[in-house]
C-alpha cells in the first residue's frame, strides 16, 4: 500500500527579481514568470513540512549513505490513486557501461577520492564539487585549466566531506537535457497513447489555453529539459498520465509543489525544470550549494556523481522529508524503476547517443547579430541563458535607434551564422547551425525578445546576417528594446565565459562578479556592459 502525502499547507512566496536601471535595457528574463530560487523554494517546503525529521544514521567520515534495502518500502505518494503497474518491462543498468554515463562506485574514499573524469568536466567545477582548490586535484596540469577535461582521466581529490549521498547514479545527463536521446520521442502521442488525465487536460499558459502534452512540450523546448523526465516525473508524483482518477488536489498542483501564486500543470512544470537546470548547471560549475529536504536538514550530493544524477537528487529533495527521499529514489518502487518502466532504459539511448560535450568541443564563427557599421550597446554582460536556472550564457545587446524605451526598434536582429530556424514563437527564434532541423542536437543560437512584427518564420533557411525580427520589450521582462542571445550544444546550455567561450565578430565574453554584468574584449578593446547604454558599452560591428 502507497502512503498518502501529507498536503503542505498554503504558503505565499513574493520573489522580486531585481530589474537593472535605465533605458536602454534592463532585466531581462525571458520567462514571464517569477522565479524561485533553490534555498527560498527549499524554506518554503521545510516550513511546511511540520518540523525537523530526524536525520539519516551518519557514518563514518567521508562515507556514502547507503542505498536502502528492498525492504525500505515505497515512496510516499502525491495521489490518493494506486497507480497501476505499465506494460513495459523493468529495465536495468547494463552490465557494460561507457565511462561517461556511470559514475564509478567508490565506496569509502577515506582521505582521497579516485574519481574519473566525466564529459563536462573542468578543473574549476571539480574543485566546487569536492571543496579543493585546482591545485589540489592530482594529477594536475595547467594547460588544463580553462576547457573541458579528457574523459576517463583517473585524478585524484582528496575527501573534505563527511556524510554525503549515495553514489550510485539515477540518470545519465542526456536524459536530463533535451538533447538527442529525444530525437524519437513524441511528446503528444505518448500522452494520447497513455490516456490519462494528462490527454485531456487544457490548462492556461498566459492567455492562451492549450492541451496539456503541449504545455509539456514547451517547458521542454524553451528550458531545454528532456520531456521523459518531466512526463515521469508528472506519472511518479500524481498519476497525471496514465490515470484518468486522479485526487482534486493534484488537479491543483499535480508536482505537489503547492505554492499559491503557481498553480496548475504549466507552473509547476515550470518550477521543475528551473530546479532541475539549477542543479545541474550548477553542479557542471561547481556552484551548486547541497540538497536541503523539505521538513529540514541538508545533505551534500557525493562528489563523484554526474549532472544529471544530482538534479534528480535536488529535485526530490524539495519534494520530500530527509527520512523519505531516499526511498522515493533507491528504495523500492523508487522514481527511476518507474523511469524505465515507462521509457525503457536510458542508459541505452545514452550510449547510443554518444556524450553531451565532446572534448574539444569549440564554437563555430559566430558574428554579433546586427549588421556591418551599425553601433549598438552592450546592455547586459553574461546573464542566464534563458531563466533562473541556467548558466550566465547570454548577452544582450541594445540597438542606438532612440525612440520610447520599449518601442519595437526599426533596426534588425540578424543571423549570426547561417542556419536554419526551428522555432519562431513567443518572440523567440532558435536558429539551427547544423540545419537537421533538431534543436536537440549540435549547435543552436536563440535569440529573445524579437517582436511580433515582421520576426522570421519557422522553416526557413537564413545565410549570415539575414534578419529574424526586430529588438524589443516583448517576450518576458524588459525594460528596454534589446535582443537576448545564448547558445545551446546538444541542447545543453553553454556559459559564456566558459570552456567554449562566447566569440562574436572576435570579441570575446568576460563574465563580471555580478549577473549581467561583464565585457567584450577584442585586440586589446575593451566593452562594458551598462544597462543604461552609455558610453564604453557602445560596440560597432
Amino acid at each position: 500500500m502507497m502512503r498518502k502525502r501529507p498536503l503542505f499547507p498554503y504558503l505565499r512566496i513574493l520573489l522580486a527579481l531585481a530589474c537593472l536601471a535605465g533605458s536602454g535595457l534592463a532585466c531581462n528574463f525571458p520567462a514571464a514568470t517569477p522565479e524561485i530560487s533553490s534555498q527560498q523554494l527549499a524554506q518554503t517546503l521545510a516550513a511546511s513540512g511540520g518540523g525537523q525529521v530526524p536525520g539519516l544514521p551518519t557514518p563514518e567520515p567521508g562515507a556514502s549513505l547507503p542505498a536502502p534495502s528492498a525492504e525500505a518500502g515505497a515512496p510516499p505518494a502525491a495521489s490518493e490513486t494506486q497507480i497501476p503497474p505499465s506494460p513495459l518491462p523493468l529495465v536495468t543498468l547494463p552490465p557494460a557501461t561507457p565511462y561517461w554515463l556511470a559514475t564509478p562506485t567508490p565506496g569509502d574514499p577515506g582521505a582521497a577520492y579516485t574519481y574519473y573524469t566525466q564529459p563536462g568536466d573542468t578543473l574549476q567545477g571539480l574543485a566546487g564539487r569536492f571543496d579543493v582548490t585546482v591545485d589540489q586535484i592530482s594529477p594536475y596540469q595547467a594547460g588544463q585549466a580553462n576547457g573541458y577535461l579528457p574523459g576517463n582521466q583517473q585524478l585524484t581529490i582528496p575527501n573534505t566531506y563527511g556524510m554525503v549521498s549515495p553514489s550510485t547514479p539515477l540518470l545519465p545527463d542526456s536524459e536530463m537535457v533535451y538533447s538527442p536521446t529525444s530525437l524519437d520521442f513524441d511528446v503528444a502521442g505518448y500522452v494520447m497513447q497513455a490516456g490519462g488525465y494528462l490527454s485531456t487536460y487544457q490548462g492556461k499558459v498566459y492567455n492562451e489555453t492549450v492541451s496539456g502534452a503541449a504545455i509539456v512540450q514547451r517547458v521542454a523546448t524553451e528550458l531545454s529539459v528532456n520531456p521523459r523526465l518531466l512526463l515521469a516525473l508528472l506519472e511518479y508524483r500524481s498519476g497525471w498520465v496514465f490515470n484518468q482518477d486522479v485526487t482534486e488536489r493534484s488537479m491543483v498542483y499535480p508536482l505537489g509543489f503547492e505554492i499559491p501564486d503557481r498553480q496548475g500543470l504549466y507552473e509547476e512544470m515550470m518550477i521543475a525544470a528551473t530546479q532541475l537546470n539549477l542543479a545541474y548547471y550548477g553542479w557542471r560549475g561547481g556552484t551548486f550549494g547541497g540538497l536541503k529536504f523539505a521538513g529540514g536538514g541538508t545533505l551534500h550530493p557525493n562528489p563523484t556523481l554526474n549532472a544529471g544524477s544530482v538534479a534528480v537528487q535536488h529535485l526530490f529533495a524539495l519534494l520530500y522529508s530527509q527520512a523519505d527521499w531516499q526511498p522515493a529514489i533507491y528504495g523500492a518502487q523508487n522514481f527511476l524503476e518507474r523511469y524505465a518502466q515507462l521509457f525503457g532504459d536510458p542508459w541505452g539511448r545514452a550510449a547510443a547517443a554518444g556524450p553531451l560535450l565532446p572534448t574539444g568541443l569549440a564554437q563555430p564563427v559566430l558574428e554579433l547579430p546586427f549588421l556591418p557599421g551599425e553601433y549598438w550597446s552592450l546592455t547586459a554582460g553574461p546573464h542566464f541563458a534563458w531563466n533562473a536556472g541556467t548558466p550566465r550564457g547570454a548577452l544582450d545587446f541594445s540597438p542606438i535607434t532612440g525612440g520610447a524605451a520599449c518601442a519595437v526598434s526599426p533596426a534588425w536582429t540578424t543571423a549570426a551564422s547561417p542556419g536554419l530556424v526551428v522555432r519562431s514563437a513567443y518572440n523567440a527564434v532558435a536558429l539551427d547551425l547544423d540545419g537537421d532541423g533538431r534543436e536537440q542536437t549540435g549547435w543552436v543560437i536563440v535569440y529573445m525578445h524579437l517582436a511580433d512584427y515582421e520576426r522570421i518564420g519557422s522553416g526557413v533557411w537564413v545565410a549570415l546576417d539575414e534578419p529574424l525580427g526586430h529588438p524589443s520589450c516583448e517576450g518576458g521582462r524588459a525594460t528596454g528594446k534589446h535582443v537576448h542571445i545564448a547558445r545551446k550544444y546538444n541542447g545543453e546550455w553553454l556559459a559564456a565565459d566558459g570552456p567554449v567561450p562566447f566569440i562574436l565578430s572576435g570579441w570575446q565574453a568576460f563574465a563580471g562578479e555580478g549577473n549581467y554584468r561583464g565585457t567584450l574584449e577584442k585586440d586589446g578593446q575593451v566593452v562594458s556592459s551598462d544597462s543604461s547604454g552609455q558610453q564604453g558599452s557602445t560596440i560597432q560591428r
